[in-house]
């Protein structure tokens, strides 16, 4: 069995450090940074460091969900809430009272979107080609985890 990493943000645990940027991870990010470790889980790893704030919504943690309980991965549904639990200790969690509905080719990565509008994000890190397209979206900008790790590391 596949062993879980758990997460505990003892750096900033109550999100009280104003400083820290905030950081909505995609579905994509959070499942390579979970499974396969490189450089989304380095994100993961700023965030349990207290070096970044991650942002999700349920809608976000749900998706996550449903896909480690896919075909594709095949994850027992304690084990994906476990995860979730884990994630919520890591992170903000907002509840989005806005629909977003700037992309429809993929109406889930709206819940992206929706997320960090709520949040008042600093930033959105993504694989999607959906989202990335959009560069940015209401001034917060869209980036790769390449780009975010490159410009994290300028710091």
């Amino acid at each position: 069995m596949m062993s879980i990493p758990a997460f505990r943000n003892t750096a900033d645990p109550g999100g009280s450090n104003p400083g820290l940027k905030t950081i909505v991870p995609d579905t994509n990010i959070l499942i390579s940074g979970i499974l396969f470790g490189g450089k989304s889980g380095k994100i993961i790893e700023l965030a349990v460091t207290g070096r970044i704030r991650l942002c999700l919504s349920h809608e976000i943690l749900t998706e996550l969900q449903g896909v480690l309980e896919s075909a594709k991965f095949q994850f027992p549904s304690s084990v994906t809430r476990m995860i979730a639990d884990e994630l919520t200790t890591l992170c903000i969690l907002v509840e989005p009272e806005e629909t977003i509905g700037e992309i429809q080719a993929d109406p889930d990565d709206n819940r992206v979107l929706e997320c960090a509008v709520a949040g008042v994000a600093d930033l959105i890190v993504s694989g999607d080609k959906h989202l990335l397209s959009l560069r940015q979206f209401r001034g917060i900008p869209i980036v790769n985890a390449d780009e975010f790790l490159e410009n994290i590391e300028k710091k």
